[in-house]
Formats: C-alpha cells, sequence, structure tokens
C-alpha cells in the first residue's frame, strides 16, 4: 500500500497504455492537470514550489475526487504516466516543438536506464530536462541508493515531476530545479554523478540571443568552436561537458541531426573529446522512435575522463535493439574528429577514381526563387491578369525533373510561370502598368505586402530572378537527386537546386556532368530524416565527386560507380 495526496492506492492495478483507462479522460485542460499533480505531491518532500508553479496552483482546478487520484496513483506505482500522457494531449503538438517537449516512450527509457544502472554506481543521477520525471522514475527503480536530480523549466512539466517522484517514494532522495540547465551549479558529490535523458531539441531560430552568446563562451572555455545555429540539444550537451567531472557518465537520446549538419560538429567536438563518448546507437531513419514527434533518434553513452578509449558505432532498425546499449564498430576519437559526417560511419565507401574532384571545385550550387507568396508569384504561363512580358517559365516542383529522361529539359511550355515586376514599375508599357497595378491591388489586399520576404525586397513587389541553372537539381526525396541539363533555361523555385560552372563548359561538357551526377550521387551524400526522407544542402551536393572539367571536355569515357 502507498499513501499520498491523502488518499490510498495499491500497487496491483494493472498497467495501461489507454489514456481513457489511466484516468486521462478526467483531465479536461491543463488547469485540471495542475491541480491533479499538486494533489499528488503536495503531502511529500518535494512540495516546496517554485513561484512559476506557485502561480499555476492558485489558479489551478477544483480538486479531482479521490476516486480519481486513486486511480492516477495506482498506474503510476504500476510504471505508467497518466499526468505526462494528460501533459502531450493537452498541449498543441506545435507549442511543444517550440519548448523542445518530446516525451520518451519507456521502450527507449528503459534499455538507457538498464545501462546506466549496470555502467557503474553514482551517488546521483541528473535529468536535465525531466518533463514529467519518466527518467528518473525509472532509475529510481534501479538505483536505490542514489539521489535523483530532476531540471525542469516548464512549471506544469515540473509539478508532474514532483507529483511522480512523490507517489514513487522517492521524493526523500530526490531534488527539483525549476529553471534553465543552463545554470544549473553542482555541489561536490560522494561519488560520481551519471547523466540520463531527452536534452530538448528546439531550433535556434526561437533561441534568445544570450543563450548564442553563452555557447560561443563555453565552447571557447574547451577551446571549441561553436554555431549560432546549433539547437538547444547541442547547447545541454555543452552544458553538460561543464558540470561532469572525470568519472561521471551518462546516455542522452538526442535527434540524430548534430550527427552530420555543420553546426552539429560542436556536439561531434564534444563527444569525441570532454564527453568521452562510449558509444552511439543511431536509429534508423525509416523507425518513428517518438510517438508524437517525426524525428530520427541517436542513444549516446559517455564517460567523462580516464584513457582515450573507441567509440562504438552501431546502426539499428528498431527500438528493441537498444537493449544493453551493446555492439558497435570500434572508431579512434582522433579519427571521428577528421570526419565531416558520422551518420554514414557505417555505409560503405564507394571508390573515388583518381583524379576526380568535388563538384564545387569548380560549380556553385544555389538554391532557386524564395518568392514569400508562391500562391500570388506563381501562376500559368498565360494569364490573362498579367502581361506576357513579365511572366518567366519555371520548375517549380521537384516531380517536374524526376523521370525526366535523358536527363535534359528542352521545353517550357508545359511548366508554370514567376512573376516578376522591376522595381520602378514606369518601366512597363501603358498598357501593361494598368494589368500590373491591378494585380498588385488585388496581392496588398491580401496581405503579400506584409509576408517576412516581401519587407525585406527593396520594393515588395519586385521577385528577383538570377539567370538560368544550366543545371537544375531535386534537393530532397527518398531518393538520389535528379539532375537535368536545362536547355530550355527555365527558372526554379527554392525547391530545386541551379547549379552554375564557374568557367563555361561547352554543351558536350555540361551533358557529360549531368550524366555524371546523376550516376555519382548517393543517398549517402546527404542528411537523412525521420521517415527516410533526404536533403541535400547546397554544401553537401557540391562535395559530390566528379571528373575534372578537362575529363568532361574530353571524348573519352571516366571510371563510373560500383
Amino acid at each position: 500500500m502507498r499513501t499520498f495526496g491523502h488518499v490510498t492506492a495499491t500497487s496491483t492495478t494493472a498497467t495501461s497504455s489507454d489514456p481513457a483507462e489511466l484516468g486521462v479522460g478526467d483531465i479536461g485542460d491543463e488547469r485540471a492537470l495542475c491541480d491533479a499533480a499538486w494533489a499528488l505531491a503536495r503531502g511529500g518532500l518535494l512540495a516546496d514550489l517554485s513561484p512559476a508553479e506557485r502561480g499555476l496552483v492558485k489558479a489551478a482546478a477544483p480538486s479531482p475526487e479521490p476516486d480519481a487520484l486513486r486511480g492516477l496513483g495506482a498506474a503510476i506505482w504500476a510504471g505508467d504516466d497518466p499526468l505526462g500522457a494528460a501533459f502531450t494531449s493537452l498541449r498543441s503538438a506545435e507549442r511543444r516543438r517550440r519548448q523542445g517537449a518530446t516525451y520518451t516512450p519507456t521502450a527507449v527509457v528503459e534499455p538507457m536506464t538498464e545501462w546506466l544502472a549496470n555502467h557503474k554506481g553514482a551517488a546521483r543521477v541528473v535529468d536535465p530536462g525531466s518533463g514529467s520525471g519518466r527518467f528518473l522514475c525509472a532509475v529510481g527503480r534501479r538505483m536505490l541508493d542514489a539521489r535523483l536530480v530532476a531540471v525542469e523549466i516548464d512549471p506544469l512539466a515540473a509539478l508532474i515531476t514532483r507529483a511522480n517522484l512523490t507517489v514513487l517514494g522517492f521524493d526523500k532522495r530526490a531534488e527539483l530545479h525549476a529553471g534553465d540547465y543552463r545554470e544549473l551549479k553542482l555541489p561536490m558529490a560522494p561519488g560520481p554523478t551519471a547523466f540520463i535523458g531527452n536534452p530538448p531539441y528546439v531550433r535556434h531560430h526561437d533561441i534568445d540571443p544570450k543563450w548564442k552568446t553563452w555557447l560561443r563562451e563555453r565552447a571557447a572555455d574547451l577551446d571549441l568552436r561553436a554555431s549560432a545555429l546549433a539547437g538547444l540539444h547541442v547547447h545541454f550537451l555543452l552544458a553538460t561537458a561543464h558540470l561532469a567531472r572525470p568519472g561521471d557518465f551518462g546516455a542522452f537520446v538526442t535527434s540524430s541531426e548534430w550527427l552530420d549538419v555543420g553546426y552539429g560538429q560542436l556536439a561531434r567536438d564534444l563527444v569525441a573529446g570532454p564527453l568521452g563518448g562510449l558509444s552511439l546507437h543511431i536509429l534508423d531513419a525509416g523507425t518513428q522512435a517518438f510517438a508524437d514527434a517525426t524525428t530520427t533518434a541517436t542513444v549516446t553513452a559517455f564517460e567523462v575522463g580516464g584513457p582515450r578509449r573507441p567509440i562504438r558505432v552501431r546502426r539499428i532498425k528498431r527500438v528493441e535493439e537498444l537493449q544493453g546499449l551493446a555492439g558497435g564498430e570500434s572508431f579512434n576519437p582522433e579519427q571521428l574528429h577528421k570526419e565531416r559526417r558520422w551518420s554514414t560511419l557505417l555505409v560503405p565507401r564507394v571508390p573515388v577514381p583518381r583524379d576526380f574532384v568535388a563538384l564545387g571545385d569548380y560549380c556553385r550550387v544555389h538554391r532557386g526563387v524564395a518568392t514569400g507568396a508562391n500562391a500570388t508569384w506563381v501562376t500559368s504561363q498565360n494569364d490573362p491578369r498579367l502581361p506576357a512580358s513579365v511572366l518567366y517559365p519555371a520548375v517549380t516542383k521537384a516531380l517536374e525533373l524526376f523521370g525526366m529522361e535523358p536527363g535534359v529539359l528542352a521545353d517550357s511550355s508545359d511548366l508554370k510561370a514567376l512573376v516578376s515586376l522591376p522595381e520602378d514599375l514606369d518601366d512597363l508599357a501603358v498598357a501593361d502598368r494598368g494589368l500590373v497595378e491591378r494585380f498588385l491591388d488585388t496581392a496588398r489586399r491580401a496581405g503579400v505586402a506584409d509576408g517576412y520576404i516581401a519587407r525585406h525586397r527593396k520594393r515588395w513587389w519586385s521577385v528577383k530572378l538570377p539567370s538560368p541553372a544550366p543545371l537544375l537539381a531535386t534537393y530532397m526525396a527518398r531518393r538520389p537527386p535528379a539532375f537535368v541539363r536545362n536547355l530550355a533555361a527555365a527558372y526554379n523555385l527554392n525547391n530545386v537546386h541551379g547549379i552554375y560552372p564557374v568557367e563555361p563548359l561547352s554543351e558536350a561538357a555540361l551533358c557529360r556532368l549531368t550524366e555524371a551526377l546523376r550516376d555519382r550521387a548517393a543517398l549517402a551524400d546527404g542528411r537523412t530524416y525521420a521517415g527516410g526522407l533526404t536533403k541535400f544542402e547546397p554544401s553537401e551536393m557540391a562535395r559530390i565527386m566528379v571528373p575534372p572539367p578537362s575529363w568532361l571536355e574530353a571524348d573519352e569515357p571516366w571510371p563510373r560507380s560500383a
């Protein structure tokens, strides 16, 4: 029997994954959720709330019925997380994405917790973003003497963590820091500190500039460089490197993004350096590890200090293969420091023929035109609302390039058109000026002039077009890019890349370059997202190895891909 919140529940209640059976159906809004969490936590030793939490409690709904509390407590005691389930159900996915609140499923929590408990003893365990406390609840069951330290900035989630830990009786050896993990100070502990959790994924657009300054300065303290484009999970890895002492260890599950992107270099340097990476377990991008988020996943285990050892890298197809965090191919940390991308470490390398060079050595890869309002600036080539002189044939969908054999766009008559108007409308013919002004009046009433891109143009209506690219390429699909020779001199939106030789190439050489790109490009050259979608940024496409111009201009074959 376990008493909490002035009610009693037994531990024999069967667990359930159905929110309705967990009592979530009785929690209709966040006020009710707050009150349920506080009712379960207030009788324990974690009842000293932060000001933000106290504000929520004052505004909470009336206390839930004792039977409802007993049901919630029994479900928690049995291993479920009804309050966390209610949180993810009540709070919109968009809001949770902005906050990085992606809750980790049991199938990921359990193997990470098991590894932590089996690795070696710890005096305390820190979860940098506890959410509903799933990791610490699992840790508490396995590591019976460790002090549990939760860090959570969201006051409602903090209340839920307090409730879950209190119900399980872990409040006697737990503490909660209601604030930002990057500001956490840890006193000395009588033994190693373990770190475990799912550092929040928040894109750099939603990170305050002061924290970007913090990132650069704290990275410099370790003689490392940081990019302001790094996501919040990279900030948390850096904060952990500063908090940890030799002998400390841990396991984090993150998006796999940092393995490949330029702004993930700091994370790679930390894992191969100060954090002391032990293993990487990279989940296949086609497998969705998180029920409420389409994202890739990598579990990273580490131990700070001690002799440098190889880092094991393993690719897995199913979450169940995480068990034990064992296996993998070993890589020397010094070798990993030299690798630009880590997700492809286990992908067989395609031999590069001698004398081949990177595409970027003699071509520039550019994104296409960003209009900011395609519904206005993309139309048909014979749109009667506009004069033909401002309509330019353009590739507006990547699908238009797929299946185009033999890789040549020779006719633009079936394409849509981009509207490109001069900055000075007086440059238009008198008859055309009237049509254009009526068109712009409609666009202005639709709010097009107030769009972000429009506001940053010299004239909101003037969509500037670069010269047509000699070669066009798709950049996001579940297959290698399509490369097409643009004989029709069509323009392209930013869902298609344009490839521009720095020095002129003959027509024969351009066709041979198109053929070489179609032959050489592989999915491993891009970055793969959840669901198997692979993206080629311009810099990644520029790294594809192709014959040099001298070979392209010569009438002789070159080695083909295996």
